[in-house]
């Protein structure tokens, strides 16, 4: 049993599965492998909302997996997200799913890669 902030979770899946889980955490993850700036993010993905995508990294933030900084130098305002440290312990596991992923489509036939 581990416990977070009050909160119990039964096995070591459904601790990992409170950081990544949901539609989206995972792939926003993957895609903030690399420092993204936020509008790069939101034309990576086209088919989240913004407001999805600014409360999964809301969440993604107060995780401790990614990192966001705001440049305030000069007009217009811009901010960057990146993996924390710890985000960073997710890569291999991120791209094993992706990895898992994408075998699934080439050899299932009911999956159409658009």
């Amino acid at each position: 049993m581990y416990c977070i902030d009050n909160k119990q979770f039964p096995c070591s899946t459904s601790l990992t599965m409170k950081y990544i889980g949901g539609k989206w955490k995972s792939v926003i993850l993957i895609h903030l492998i690399q420092k993204k700036r936020y509008n790069e993010l939101r034309k990576e993905l086209p088919m989240v909302t913004e407001r999805t995508i600014s409360l999964q990294l809301k969440e993604l933030e107060e995780d401790g997996l990614i990192i966001r900084t705001v440049h305030t130098s000069k007009p217009p305002l811009k901010v960057d997200y990146e993996l924390t440290e710890f985000g960073q312990t997710l890569i291999p596991l991120l791209k094993s799913i992706a990895q898992w992923g994408k075998e699934t489509a080439a050899t299932n036939k009911r999956i159409e890669v658009v």
